[in-house]
């Protein structure tokens, strides 16, 4: 793909973007390493400092990652999934974002630390998601959380875990989210397997590591027709009922056709879904350049829709 395609305010950080070796064991054992250690290396963005980020355990022992503001009322919340193709990634590497989300929307945040692929594949990843919804509804007394005001949301493997998660909870009955908040998210099986999509070599996710997540996850199972919608929710015919959502994407990033088409079943399902479409946006490209002022923007008008979402009926 031409860099040229890419927004101006964004093309030093995408150009500059490293080559992710998460295909290979080795590659993926040393992302896991760095991602971590990184941000002690390079400069940090200043978080807000009426916000307590601590650890929690769910039953399983599985770690969550909770952002608190401070003051002691009970408030809306959400269920925030990191990113990484289902085969790297940890919840603090969202601090930056959910800090100040939790901050100025006044909400609870819970971040899972959910298992990866391919040493655990599906449905351990929306099972640890699952269980992290529940342990926000089983504590909500303790985490002051408000039950029917209630998000879900995530990035890239995250929004499409997040997705899933809905799709799982609606079926389960009880308690329902109020709203999805889905960034780029990783929806559809099917488009890893579509081979002419790797000569266009997308910026930050390509189609090859595509093929490598979506493997780890399914294995052998990928492009079947039975495959789960709860680990890919394009899949999903039935969409009436599911809470509004927002969903993120870049225009030039190999999500763009699938997150559209979801956005647009969504409505046709006659749930209110925005669909917001940047011009030039990468993969995850406000985490890539958070300071272009078009990365800005688009966080703002994301944090605008959810806290209208989050709001008292």
């Amino acid at each position: 793909m031409d860099i040229n395609r890419v927004h101006p305010e964004l093309r030093k950080a995408t150009a500059s973007f490293p080559k992710l070796p998460v295909g290979s064991a080795f590659g993926r054992a040393l992302t896991r390493f760095l991602l971590p250690v990184l941000p002690l290396l390079l400069p940090q963005p200043k978080l807000p400092t009426d916000v307590k980020i601590e650890w929690m355990q769910a039953a399983s022992g599985r770690k969550l990652r909770v952002y608190t503001p401070a003051g002691s009322n009970t408030r809306a919340a959400m269920l925030y999934i990191h990113g990484g193709g289902m085969m790297i990634g940890f919840p603090g590497m969202d601090d930056a974002l959910l800090a100040s989300t939790a901050s100025e929307l006044d909400i609870v945040i819970v971040s899972p630390d959910y298992r990866l692929a391919p040493e655990n594949p599906y449905p351990s990843a929306i099972d640890d998601c699952n269980e992290a919804w529940h342990f926000m509804l089983n504590n909500a007394a303790k985490l002051e959380i408000d039950t029917k005001r209630i998000a879900i949301g995530g990035e890239s493997a995250g929004g499409g875990l997040a997705a899933g998660s809905v799709l799982r909870i609606h079926d389960e009955g009880g308690t329902q989210p109020i709203a999805q908040w889905l960034f780029c998210p990783m929806l559809d099986d099917r488009t890893a397997l579509d081979r002419t999509l790797d000569e266009v070599n997308h910026f930050i996710w390509d189609n090859k590591l595509n093929l490598a997540g979506w493997t780890s996850y399914l294995g052998a199972q990928i492009g079947a027709d039975d495959v789960s919608a709860y680990a890919a929710p394009a899949r999903r015919k039935d969409l009436k009922g599911l809470p509004k959502a927002w969903i993120g994407v870049g225009d030039i990033e190999l999500f763009y056709e699938e997150d559209r088409k979801y956005a647009e079943a969504l409505q046709a399902a006659g749930v209110d879904c925005e669909l917001d479409v940047v011009a030039g946006g990468p993969h995850a490209f406000e985490g890539l350049a958070p300071k272009a002022q078009v990365s800005i923007d688009y966080v703002s008008r994301a944090k605008a829709w959810l806290k209208k979402a989050l709001m008292k009926s």
